[in-house]
């Protein structure tokens, strides 16, 4: 057999045998090490309040006793002052956290990328 066709063979072999869940796990941990260069948009009503861009991903807080998350997500990203989608001199890359119960926000791939 080609070797060039066992390693995708056998990824599909191993994935199908999976649940759902363990196949978004596994989709998740691949976009995590890749990055997805997204920007995160946080809204105040129907107008735009923050954005974020050149953020690599959100992640989901780890309870700190037990195996539970916590209700947030968090991530670096650079904090749009403008918000003109852009990095601009003086806009740097800030640590950021939304709340899953209260914060209405968007996060997408940059399409310009």
């Amino acid at each position: 057999m080609d070797t060039r066709l066992s390693l995708p063979l056998a990824i599909t072999l191993v994935c199908t045998g999976c649940t759902q869940e363990t196949q978004n796990q596994i989709g998740r941990s691949i976009q995590n090490w890749t990055g997805v260069d997204g920007v995160l948009e946080v809204y105040a009503g129907e107008r735009i309040a923050k954005r974020f861009i050149k953020v690599d991903k959100l992640t989901t807080a780890g309870a700190t006793q037990g195996s539970g998350t916590r209700p947030y997500r968090y991530g670096y990203g650079i904090l749009d002052l403008n918000l003109n989608g852009r990095p601009d001199p003086g806009e740097r890359k800030v640590y950021f956290e939304i709340s899953d119960y209260s914060t209405s926000y968007v996060f997408y791939g940059d399409p310009g990328s």
